[in-house]
C-alpha cells in the first residue's frame, strides 16, 4: 500500500467517525440542527452560554445527556478495540479479545460486587469501580492462563481462548446468582450484563479519557514488537524480544483498558473482535497503523450501536451489548470457519 493510499484512507475514516460521532450526538426522541449543536458547544467553550435561539432545555439535553453520552461510547468502544488488536498479536489468535478471554466478564463481576456490597474506599474516591473492573478483569485473564498451563503444556492460543470463554460463562453464572441473591439490585445488575450508556455524563468521560490515553500510548510504544510477536514467541526471542515480559506488560494494560471501560458500562461484547479484524483488511497488519484506526473504528461503530439502541424502538431502549451481539455473532462465526478454512 502506497503512503498517500494509506493516508487517504485514514482521511476517509477520520471523517466517516465524526460524521457517525456527530450523527449520535443529534439524533433522538429532540432532534438537534447542525447551528444548533455549533452554537451550544461554541457557547460552553466560550462560556458565552447557548445563545437567543437555543432553549434550556435543548442546551440540557445536549450538553448534559447526548454528548458525554456520545463521547463516552466513542472512548469505551476505542479502548476495547485496542485491547482487542493487543490480545490477538499476543496470541496471534484471530478470536482473541478481551471478551473471550473473560476479562469484560471478571471486571463486570468485580464492578457488581463494589455496587452490592456499596464498597467505599475514600483514598479511591470516583475511581473504586474503574479500580475493582481491572483488578478483576486482571485476575480473570490471568486464571484462564494459569488453567490453560495447566492443561496444555504447549498453551495454544486455541487451549487459552476456549478456557476463556469458558471462565467468561462462569462469571456470568455467578452474576446471574448475586442477581437472584440480591433481588434489590436484581435489575441493575440484569441491565449491567448486558451492557449499557444510560446516565453516563462528563464525569465518567474524565475518568476513562485519561485511562485511555495512557493505556493507548503504552500500547503505541510496543506496537514494533506487537508486529514480532504476531510471527510466534520463538521467532519473537530470536529477534531479541522478551516475549513472557511483553505479554505480562501488555495484558495489564488491555485488562485496565477493558476493566475501566466495562465497570462504567457492564459487558459489551464482540466490538473488541470486530473492529480490530476490519482495519487490518484495511490497513494491513503493521500495528503503528492498526492501533490508532482500531480505535477509531471501533469508536464509531459503538457510537452507532448505541445510537440504534436507543433509537430503533424509541422511547424504550435496547441493550446497547444486544445491539453489538446481533451483529457481533455472526462475525465472530466468520472468522471462526475463515480461520479453520486457511488451517485445512
Amino acid at each position: 500500500m502506497t503512503k498517500k493510499g494509506t493516508e487517504l484512507k485514514m482521511a476517509i475514516s477520520a471523517v466517516l467517525c465524526l460524521f457517525i460521532l456527530v450523527l449520535a450526538i443529534r439524533q433522538g426522541s429532540v432532534y438537534i440542527s447542525l447551528k444548533e449543536l455549533f452554537g451550544i458547544i461554541a457557547g460552553h467553550i466560550t462560556g458565552k452560554g447557548p445563545g437567543e435561539n437555543v432553549s434550556p432545555m435543548m442546551d440540557s439535553i445536549f450538553w448534559t445527556i447526548r454528548m458525554p453520552r456520545a463521547i463516552m461510547a466513542f472512548l469505551v468502544g476505542g479502548a476495547l478495540s485496542v485491547s482487542g488488536a493487543c490480545m490477538q498479536a499476543l496470541l496471534q489468535n484471530p478470536l482473541a479479545s478481551s471478551y473471550t478471554l473473560g476479562v469484560s466478564s471478571g471486571a463486570s463481576l468485580g464492578a457488581a460486587i463494589v455496587m452490592i456490597l456499596e464498597i467505599s474506599v475514600p483514598v479511591l474516591a470516583g475511581f473504586m469501580l474503574p479500580f475493582a473492573g481491572f483488578v478483576f478483569g486482571l485476575a480473570t485473564v490471568a486464571v484462564a492462563l494459569l488453567l490453560a498451563s495447566a492443561i496444555d503444556r504447549s498453551v495454544s492460543n486455541t487451549t487459552v481462548v476456549l478456557i476463556g470463554m469458558i471462565l467468561s460463562l462462569f462469571v456470568n453464572g455467578m452474576m446471574n446468582l448475586l442477581s437472584t441473591l440480591n433481588s434489590d439490585h436484581s435489575k441493575q445488575l440484569v441491565l449491567w450484563m448486558m451492557g449499557s450508556f444510560s446516565a453516563r455524563g462528563w464525569k465518567h468521560c474524565a475518568i476513562l479519557f485519561p485511562v485511555c490515553v495512557i493505556g493507548f500510548i503504552c500500547l503505541m510504544l510496543m506496537s514494533r514488537k506487537m508486529d514480532i510477536m504476531s510471527f510466534g514467541d520463538l521467532q519473537a526471542q530470536a529477534m531479541g524480544v522478551d516475549a513472557k515480559r511483553t505479554k505480562i506488560i501488555a495484558i495489564i494494560i488491555c485488562s485496565l483498558l477493558t476493566g475501566t471501560s466495562v465497570a462504567f458500562t457492564g459487558v459489551i461484547g464482540f466490538v473488541d473482535l470486530a473492529a480490530p479484524h476490519i482495519v487490518r483488511k484495511i490497513f494491513g497488519p503493521a500495528h503503528k497503523l492498526v492501533l490508532p484506526m482500531s480505535f477509531i473504528y471501533g469508536g464509531a461503530f459503538m457510537a452507532l450501536c448505541d445510537l440504534i439502541s436507543r433509537t430503533l424502538l424509541s422511547p424504550r431502549e435496547i441493550p446497547v451489548g444486544a445491539v453489538t451481539a446481533l451483529i457481533g455473532a455472526p462475525f465472530f462465526a466468520y472468522v471462526f470457519f475463515a480461520s479453520r478454512r486457511k488451517r485445512a
